[in-house]
C-alpha cells in the first residue's frame, strides 16, 4: 500500500510525453505531449477530447501498461511503473471482454482472486459489490445473457471488489441506454460519497457536467483546457430568472426598468424541458408501475 499523504493528488502527471513509432522506418507519432496534470482525491474528474486526443494512451500509462517516453506518472505518489501503483486502482475498460460461460457471480470471484482476496471475506465482498450495482438477481446467470447496461455494471462490481481507492471508468456508459447510464452515473455519485477518487472518460458531455468535479480536455495530446465545471460553465457574468409569462406591455416595462438601471433584457425564452430528463421521468414511472404490478 502507498504511503503518501492523503491530502495528495491521486494522479499526478508532470511533463508526460508517449511516443510510438509507426512504419517501418520507425517515424515518432506523439500521442500524449508534455501533460501536467493533478486529479485530486475524492472527486469525480473527466478526461475528455476527441478521438485520437491521447486520453486511452494516457490511461494506459496511469495503469502500467504503457511506460511513458518521458515525464512523471505517479498514482497516490507511486511511479505508475511500480506494482505497488495498481493496488489501490480499478478499472474498466470501453468495451471489457468478459468470459460469457461464466455467471455474474463466478466472474466477480475470479477477478476478487486475482486481486488477492480469499476466504469468507472474497465471498462476503463479492456478493456486497454485486448487491451494490443492482445485478443481485442477476448474478446467478451467465455473462453471455446480460444486456450490454448489465455488463457495464457487472464490469463496475469486478473494478471495486477490491475496494480501490482510485476507479478508472472509460466509456462506462457507451452503448447504454438513458435509464441504464442514469443509474450508472449514480452509482459513480456514491463512489465519491464513498470517499473514491474516479477518472472518467465519455462523450457525453450532460453526463460529465452532471458528474464531474474537475475536467480536463486533451487535443492531439495537449492539455488545452482544465478547471472546475462550475467555474467553466457557471456563466459568473449572467443571471437567468424564470417567471411567470408576461404581457407585450409588462416586458416593455421590464426593459425600461432595466435600463434605468444600466441593465439591458438580452434574451426573452420559453424555457424547455430538457429531453433526457423527460425520458426518464416517463420510463422510469412506467417501470415502477410495472413492477408494483406484477408485470
Amino acid at each position: 500500500m502507498s504511503t503518501v499523504s492523503p491530502d495528495g493528488p491521486a494522479i499526478d502527471l508532470r511533463g508526460l510525453v508517449k511516443d510510438f513509432a509507426v512504419g517501418l522506418r520507425g517515424v515518432k507519432l506523439r500521442a500524449v505531449d508534455d501533460l501536467c496534470l493533478r486529479v485530486p482525491a475524492g472527486q469525480v474528474f473527466g478526461l475528455l477530447g476527441p478521438n485520437g486526443s491521447g486520453k486511452s494512451t494516457t490511461i494506459k500509462i496511469i495503469l502500467g501498461l504503457l511506460e511513458a517516453t518521458a515525464g512523471e506518472c505517479r498514482v497516490f505518489g507511486v511511479p505508475s511503473t511500480q506494482v505497488e501503483a495498481r493496488v489501490d486502482v480499478g478499472y474498466l475498460p470501453e468495451s471489457p471482454y468478459f468470459y460469457r460461460h461464466l455467471s455474474g457471480r463466478e466472474l466477480v470471484r475470479f477477478y476478487a482472486r486475482i486481486c488477492g482476496l480469499g476466504g469468507a471475506t472474497l465471498s462476503a465482498r463479492v456478493a456486497e459489490v454485486i448487491n451494490w450495482v443492482g445485478l443481485t438477481a442477476a448474478a446467478d446467470r451467465l455473462v453471455g445473457t446480460y444486456s450490454k447496461g448489465m455488463l457495464q455494471r457487472i464490469g463496475l462490481a469486478q473494478a471495486l471488489v477490491h475496494d480501490p481507492r482510485l476507479v478508472i471508468l472509460d466509456e462506462p456508459t457507451a452503448g447504454v441506454d438513458p435509464v441504464g447510464s442514469a443509474a450508472i452515473s449514480e452509482l459513480i455519485l456514491q463512489l465519491k460519497a464513498r470517499g473514491k477518487t474516479v477518472l472518467i472518460t465519455s462523450h457525453l458531455l450532460t453526463q460529465i457536467e452532471d458528474i464531474c468535479d474537475r475536467v480536463a480536455i486533451l487535443d492531439r495530446g495537449r492539455l488545452i483546457l482544465e478547471g472546475a465545471v462550475r467555474d467553466l460553465v457557471g456563466g459568473a457574468e449572467r443571471q437567468a430568472l424564470i417567471v411567470e409569462k408576461l404581457s407585450a406591455q409588462e416586458l416593455e416595462e421590464l426593459r425600461t426598468w432595466l435600463g434605468s438601471r444600466g441593465r439591458t433584457l438580452e434574451a426573452v425564452e420559453q424555457p424547455r424541458a430538457r429531453l433526457d430528463q423527460i425520458f426518464l421521468d416517463r420510463v422510469g414511472r412506467s417501470e415502477s408501475t410495472n413492477r408494483e404490478g406484477g408485470a
